[in-house]
C-alpha cells in the first residue's frame, strides 16, 4: 500500500461523517437565500457546528462568518478552508424530494454541498484537535454569485483578524468524473467585468436620416471594433473574452433614437491584459462614436479578479487527491475557465489554490449532465465525503509541514 501524505486516513473519516453531511446539505437546498444576507443558511451552520470547540468570528456587511480551530499545539501555521452558502435566482426543475421550496431561488451551483462539507469537515478537525499542530479557520461565505461576499469578509477585517497563511476552496463539478479532483496551477478561473457604453446622437424620422445622427449603426460598428481589436492586439497566450450580449435603442419602426445601449462582458486571465482591454473599451466607444458626431460614453463595473492558484498549493492539492482516489483521483485541467469566483479575492490576499470534484451521478455521462447553473444540475452526494477528506487532508498536511 502507498504510503499517505498525511497521518490519517480521512477518506474513511470522512465516509463516516457522510449522512450528517448529506442532512445537512439538503436542508439548505430546499431553503435556498440569494444574495449577501443568508441568515437562515447562517443558522443552519451554526446550529451544525454547536458545542464545538471554535471561536466564532463575525463581520457587519454579510451573514457570513469564521470559524477558528486551534489545534493543541502551535506552529505558527494557520489555514483557510472556504465553503460558500447563497444560491442563484433560478426556478429548480429537478423534481427531487428536497427540491426548494423557495420560489426563484436554486442551489444550481453547489454551494449547499460546499458549505455542508465544510461543517463535516470542521467536525472531523475538532475530533483530531490535540493532534493539530496549528490552527484551521473555516470561511462560511456568503454573496458568491455576483455579489463580492468574499471581498466584503476581508473589508470587514475577518481575514485580518483569523491571519491566516494559506487558503483553499473546492467547488463541486457535476461534468467531472465522480470522486475525481480536477485543478491546475496558475489563472483557474477569468477575472470579470462588465462593460456598458451610451452612444449618444440625435433623434428624428425614420425617413429622414440625414436630418438625425442615428446612433444604432454607429453602435454596431463600435462592436464590430472592439471584436477586430481584441482579435488582432490581445496574444493568444494571454486572451480575453469580450462578449457585447445587449444593443437596446429606439421604440418603434419609424423613430430613429437619440441613444443606444451596450451591456457587455469582459473575461481576461491577467491583470495587465484586463487592464489594456479595459482602456481600448474606453478609447473605442469615445472615438468611434466622435468619429460620426455622436458622444460616446463608457463605464465598467469591476468584478472579481483572475483566480490564481498557488503551483505548490496546487502540487499539495494532487498529492493528496492522489491519496484518496488513486491514479484516477486528479486530472490537470488544460486550460483555464473564463467564468470568475471570488475566491480569487482570498487568492489576492493569500497563497493557495481551489480545484472541482467531480459529482456526476453515477452512471450518468459527466459531459451530457446539466451543468452549473441549470434548473435541473444534480450531484452525486456520496462524493461529498471526498471533498470533506480533502479540506480534512489539506489542514494537516499544512499544518504539519506548510507547502514542503
Amino acid at each position: 500500500m502507498t504510503e499517505l501524505s498525511t497521518k490519517t486516513d480521512w477518506t474513511a473519516i470522512g465516509e463516516a461523517g457522510l449522512a450528517e453531511v448529506v442532512e445537512l446539505r439538503r436542508a439548505i437546498h430546499a431553503d435556498p437565500e440569494i444574495g449577501l444576507q443568508c441568515p437562515r443558511t447562517t443558522q443552519k451552520l451554526k446550529k451544525a457546528l454547536e458545542g464545538l470547540p471554535l471561536e466564532i468570528h463575525e463581520g457587519t456587511s454579510t451573514t457570513g462568518f469564521m470559524a477558528v480551530l486551534r489545534g493543541g499545539s502551535d506552529n505558527g501555521r494557520t489555514v483557510l478552508l472556504r465553503g460558500d452558502m447563497d444560491a442563484l435566482p433560478m426556478q429548480e426543475e429537478t423534481g427531487l424530494d428536497y427540491a426548494s421550496k423557495v420560489d426563484g431561488a436554486m442551489h444550481a451551483c453547489g454551494h449547499d454541498a460546499h458549505s455542508a462539507m465544510l461543517v463535516g469537515a470542521a467536525k472531523a478537525l475538532c475530533a483530531k484537535r490535540d493532534e493539530l499542530p496549528g490552527t484551521v479557520v473555516f470561511m462560511f461565505q456568503p454573496g458568491e454569485e455576483g455579489h463580492h461576499g468574499a471581498r466584503f469578509m476581508i473589508e470587514d477585517g475577518l481575514l485580518e483578524k483569523t491571519a491566516p497563511d494559506a487558503g483553499f476552496a473546492l467547488h463541486i463539478y457535476p461534468n467531472a468524473p465522480r470522486g475525481m479532483f480536477v485543478s491546475r496551477p496558475g489563472p483557474l478561473l477569468a477575472s470579470a467585468d462588465t462593460l456598458n457604453a451610451t452612444i449618444r446622437g440625435k433623434g428624428g424620422h425614420g425617413a429622414m436620416p440625414h436630418d438625425c445622427i442615428d446612433p444604432i449603426p454607429v453602435a454596431c460598428e463600435i462592436v464590430t471594433a472592439l471584436q477586430t481589436w481584441v482579435a488582432r492586439r490581445v496574444p493568444v497566450s494571454d486572451p480575453a473574452v469580450l462578449t457585447i450580449s445587449k444593443i437596446a435603442a429606439g421604440s418603434t419602426h419609424n423613430v430613429i433614437p437619440s441613444s443606444c445601449e451596450l451591456l457587455g462582458t469582459l473575461r481576461t486571465l491577467s491583470e495587465e491584459t484586463r487592464a489594456k482591454v479595459q482602456q481600448a473599451f474606453k478609447d473605442i466607444v469615445h472615438h468611434v462614436a466622435a468619429a460620426h458626431g455622436c458622444e460616446g460614453e463608457a463605464t465598467i463595473e469591476v468584478g472579481y479578479p483572475v483566480t490564481m492558484n498557488d503551483e505548490r498549493a496546487t502540487g499539495m492539492m494532487e498529492e493528496i487527491a492522489r491519496d484518496i482516489g488513486g491514479e484516477q483521483g486528479w486530472m490537470k485541467m488544460p486550460a483555464p475557465i473564463m467564468g470568475a469566483e471570488d475566491f480569487s479575492y482570498v487568492l489576492r490576499e493569500l497563497p493557495g489554490a481551489m480545484a472541482f470534484l467531480g459529482v456526476a451521478p453515477e452512471g450518468s455521462d459527466p459531459e451530457s449532465n446539466p451543468p452549473l447553473h441549470n434548473t435541473k444540475m444534480t450531484i452525486d452526494e456520496d462524493m461529498l465525503s471526498r471533498g470533506v477528506a480533502m479540506h480534512c487532508a489539506i489542514a494537516e498536511r499544512y499544518l504539519e509541514r506548510g507547502f514542503d
